[in-house]
């Protein structure tokens, strides 16, 4: 294996027709079926085979399983889920379409990891707290497709945000968009 990479990213919504409505001026395709195949082609451009790939949250829509196995097949990288609300049934439980597919690791509502050095915590929603915020810490998320700013050192990292080019980035330019330190007040112990 050669030297790996870590990639983020969220709300791919493969298979989902309303994401063309919902999000027209970064999806302007005629179909799902076109708007899967520029994730895939903008994913495959950046991440090789052996990388790793977060995808926080949100990976497909609608019960065509073979059609979304399809999709998962297509991506390069080691996939690991961070369970988003269209990830789930009405139970709180992954979607068989989702819970099927050969994650690299089990699908999670929440993930503290690191990356160059930097302690991250994962979630597909925004926090306004998170472990490690007070010692650096950087948050990413998804949901919200770029309406909603993020809080100290915290971003969203969705396919719809404009400066994230329709696919995942790496930590390296994370860091970049993120402050250095933000003044939060009083030190709280973790």
């Amino acid at each position: 294996m050669g030297f790996t990479r870590k990639w983020y990213s969220a709300d791919f919504h493969f298979c989902h027709d309303a994401m063309l409505g919902f999000c027209p001026e970064t999806r302007p395709f005629s179909s799902a079926d076109e708007m899967n195949q520029a994730i895939i082609d903008s994913v495959n451009a950046r991440v090789k085979k052996d990388d790793i790939l977060y995808i926080l949250g949100d990976f497909a829509f609608g019960k065509d399983a073979g059609r979304i196995k399809r999709c998962f097949h297509a991506l390069n990288g080691r996939k690991q889920l961070i369970i988003g609300n269209h990830d789930i049934d009405r139970d709180g439980m992954l979607k068989p379409a989702i819970a099927e597919l050969p994650w690299d690791a089990a699908p999670v509502h929440s993930l503290v990891t690191s990356d160059n050095g930097i302690r991250l915590f994962l979630a597909h929603y925004a926090h306004r707290a998170w472990p490690g915020q007070h010692k650096g810490a950087i948050h990413l998320y998804g949901h919200s497709h770029g309406r909603l700013p993020g809080w100290a050192r915290s971003r969203d990292v969705g396919l719809d945000v404009s400066d994230m080019g329709f696919g995942p980035m790496t930590m390296d330019f994370i860091q970049s968009t993120v402050p250095d330190h933000v003044e939060t007040g009083e030190e709280i112990e973790e």
